[in-house]
């Protein structure tokens, strides 16, 4: 066998037809993954060799069946293949000394491209930022790829004595075991058995290894495939020496085996190896256990699909993979469907957006490159996650204001397991949460609310909650109350009902507005004197571990106000211009939160302090900006403010807090107290003390959405309709009410860290010929010199 194995390499690299074969492999990957637009890596600006990864499988399609056509077909026309039966040597030695000869003529073929690693290394910034353990990984399924298809073209060798029918053979055969089974899967009468079908083809395989993750389930699957292939070809070659019913209960035999051992693999999922450096591709044991327990069909959809700028087609495939990986982990309930908005006539185009823009789903404005120039194109960076008639819509974009489209893009990754995750468990909740928004104390209108009931509504019951009415047994089938912005004080027989349901663990977010000031008020009178508001709420919270302060903080981080300037030929001259009440806070804490959310419009936002209580943990959430100042009660404001030139010395301060999280066992305020007039049930509570956690915010507009005064529809949560901004407000109700009802674990899932690796751009600008010289000259170098070493070699070899 080891001579075969030597004849048929010697054999392949002692013609100028090998050469030429793989130069061509060599020059057309150098072209395409390095000069290319479409394709280059270059372009992308991103430190991966992802394209090169994806590209090189359609080119082994070719390549490999060149190198292993005549490995028996032309052995047969040859008439060689009867003189090598004669020799001492089995069919299967022969066939495996062919195939691991082939083998490593395309892995000598392969090895070239290290080249374009090196590159990525050195024009990575800094230079070595790049994902070593990937890279190493995504070769390894490219080498067992091309074994596959190896075994695939000596199987069709063996069948034919001629070449070319086995070079067109190979073709058509491996490019139905890479794509072929994939596309069957995704036909409507085989949607029952998709994973079945998909799991057969290759591409699913050499998907998952092609980014760096090595599973055994992989593993057996290509060493299964090519040890079939071999076994076909020995079974063809040897069919007059055994009979034909042997031949076949062989073949069944090992097919029955492979099956079973593939199947019991995929479906345990065990040995699985991510050489990625940060393990981006490895999910929590959070979200493992939360898609184990699935008991439904649960589907997610993804929209973002299409022509897509870079950046955009990383954060397409870390989403694919994000739902895969979950997939692998649902015993079959969760289902996974990408579909492209942008397909069809313009028509339909539009249709399907409008019927997205009417779920909630909003699109991104996208410039796409095209051959004219560029064109507009909407794009929805977004998936809906459903259960039976529910729906969850999960933005997979989280914009943050001031940092580059590439770490936008990539903390949208880091979120991907969070999203997705935290979709799915609340979807599949098996008691539905109920959430209620206070009234009867002057708080914003349902149309205000409109989308913060909305967005909760989406996982649980969500009603308003006058506490006059409410029972004490009922308050415990409520998992949230929220108190938006009150106008009015509170009585005592409802801070006692407040304070038994908190006693019963349950959630509270605190909206308050300590200062009466309004816009509405000021736009009207132009002045305004700043007014505390008797709530009656500061004794509970002050025993809660909190002092909410008769302030306003003046912030230049803030939004704008459109304001008449003046006035020409008697129209109004408008201009946007900073509202200093309207603070922007922009979150610092490392609470997860927090992690990368955007600035949280906010109006006439106070300060807070936080108070010593035994058994309560208090962590402060939201600050000020550096630049702000404290405006006290009494004392008015004025909308002349604005034009008024500040003082950077008057605003330059240390940041103060305006949100805090508090969790613990709280105390009992009517502790040794009569039970409120109002109250008509007598429970004990100072020995009823459950976990209960809360957020206190000194702003209650915050979670108010802005109407349409022309038909008074409402504005989604943290849009600003006069600098048409959205901020996150939305982002920061949800993940404060994931926070405060369910799994603590689940919150955590945004602490995932996805190390961003770009390209030194001015290296790239500056030098770009000279680095695609590099990659598309020096691999078919290294070729050439080792073809003249080789001749110089052999020449000397015979002519002694």
């Amino acid at each position: 066998m080891l001579s075969i194995y030597i004849k048929e390499i010697a054999s392949y690299f002692n013609s100028l037809i090998g050469y030429l074969g793989i130069g061509l492999f060599l020059l057309i990957t150098g072209l395409l993954v390095w000069v290319f637009p479409e394709t280059s890596i270059l372009d992308a600006g991103y430190a991966s060799l992802d394209s090169f990864f994806a590209l090189t499988p359609y080119l082994l399609l070719f390549l490999v069946p060149a190198v292993c056509m005549r490995s028996i077909a032309g052995e047969k026309s040859d008439g060689t293949f009867e003189l090598l039966q004669s020799r001492p040597i089995t069919l299967k030695q022969i066939v495996v000394g062919k195939f691991l000869g082939a083998v490593t003529i395309v892995f000598l073929a392969i090895l070239p491209t290290l080249v374009y690693a090196a590159t990525i290394y050195l024009l990575a910034y800094p230079i070595g930022n790049m994902d070593l353990g990937g890279v190493m990984g995504s070769y390894i399924g490219l080498f067992l790829l091309a074994a596959a298809f190896a075994a695939i073209s000596i199987f069709c060798s063996s069948l034919t004595d001629n070449p070319i029918i086995a070079f067109l053979l190979a073709i058509s055969l491996c490019f139905f075991f890479f794509y072929g089974f994939d596309a069957l899967g995704q036909l409507q009468i085989l949607a029952f058995i998709e994973d079945s079908v998909k799991n057969v083809g290759i591409l699913k395989h050499y998907d998952s290894m092609s980014r760096g993750v090595i599973t055994a389930a992989d593993l057996v699957y290509f060493f299964s495939l090519q040890a079939l292939f071999l076994l076909f070809s020995v079974g063809h070659l040897g069919r007059r020496f055994r009979a034909r019913k042997k031949t076949f209960l062989v073949y069944f035999s090992f097919l029955i085996l492979i099956t079973i051992v593939n199947q019991s693999l995929v479906q345990q999922m065990f040995g699985r190896i991510d050489l990625t450096s940060d393990r981006r591709f490895t999910l929590t044991e959070t979200s493992k256990d939360m898609v184990k327990q699935l008991k439904d069909d649960t589907y997610i959809t993804i929209f973002l699909d299409g022509q897509l700028p870079a950046g955009f087609k990383r954060l397409r495939q870390a989403a694919i993979d994000m739902a895969y990986d979950l997939k692998g982990y649902s015993k079959g309930k969760l289902k996974v469907n990408v579909i492209d908005p942008s397909a069809g006539s313009e028509e339909e185009q539009k249709e399907y957006a409008e019927a997205l823009i009417a779920r909630g789903l909003y699109p991104t404005n996208l410039s796409v490159k095209t051959g004219s120039g560029f064109s507009q194109k909407l794009i929805f960076p977004a998936a809906i996650v459903s259960h039976g008639e529910q729906e969850i819509n999960v933005s997979l974009l989280q914009n943050k204001i001031g940092q580059t489209p590439e770490h936008v893009l990539n903390n949208s990754i880091q979120n991907l397991e969070y999203a997705l995750v935290s979709a799915v468990a609340k979807i599949n909740s098996p008691k539905a949460s109920y959430i209620a928004f206070t009234e009867g104390h002057g708080e914003p209108s349902d149309l205000e609310l409109y989308d913060a009931m909305q967005t909760l509504g989406a996982t649980g019951q969500v009603g308003r909650l006058h506490l006059d009415s409410i029972r004490l047994d009922n308050l415990k089938d409520i998992a949230l109350i929220i108190i938006a912005k009150p106008q009015t004080s509170f009585s005592e027989s409802e801070k006692y009902k407040l304070d038994y349901f908190v006693r019963n663990g349950g959630s509270v977010i605190w909206a308050i507005d300590q200062v009466d000031a309004s816009l509405d008020h000021l736009k009207k009178t132009g002045t305004q004197p700043l007014i505390g508001r008797a709530l009656n709420l500061d004794d509970q919270l002050f025993l809660y571990g909190v002092r909410l302060n008769y302030n306003l903080v003046a912030d230049l981080n803030c939004s704008q106000l459109p304001l008449s300037v003046g006035s020409i030929g008697g129209q109004s001259q408008i201009e946007m211009v900073p509202w200093y009440f309207f603070p922007i806070l922009m979150p610092t804490s490392n609470n997860a939160i927090l992690k990368n959310l955007d600035g949280i419009r906010t109006e006439f936002v106070g300060t807070l302090d936080t108070i010593a209580a035994e058994g309560i943990k208090k962590e402060l959430l939201l600050h000020s900006s550096p630049f702000s100042r404290i405006v006290n009660t009494p004392g008015p404001i004025s909308l002349q403010m604005v034009e008024e030139q500040p003082d950077p010395a008057k605003f330059r301060t240390t940041p103060k807090p305006v949100a805090a999280l508090l969790s613990g066992h709280f105390p009992y305020i009517f502790e040794n107290r009569p039970v409120p007039s109002g109250v008509t049930e007598t429970i004990d509570l100072s020995h009823l003390s459950k976990e209960a956690r809360m957020l206190v915010i000194a702003d209650g507009d915050w979670l108010i959405n802005q109407v349409n005064g022309k038909d008074q529809s409402p504005y989604p949560l943290g849009w600003d309709r006069y600098t048409e901004q959205q901020y996150a407000n939305k982002v920061f109700l949800e993940n404060i009410v994931d926070y405060l009802m369910n799994d603590e674990r689940l919150i955590k899932l945004r602490n995932r860290e996805v190390k961003l690796r770009l390209l030194d751009q001015a290296a790239v600008k500056n030098d770009k010929l000279k680095w695609q010289l590099i990659n598309v000259v020096l691999p078919i170098m290294i070729l050439l010199l080792v073809g003249l070493l080789q001749s110089y070699a052999r020449k000397r070899r015979y002519t002694k």
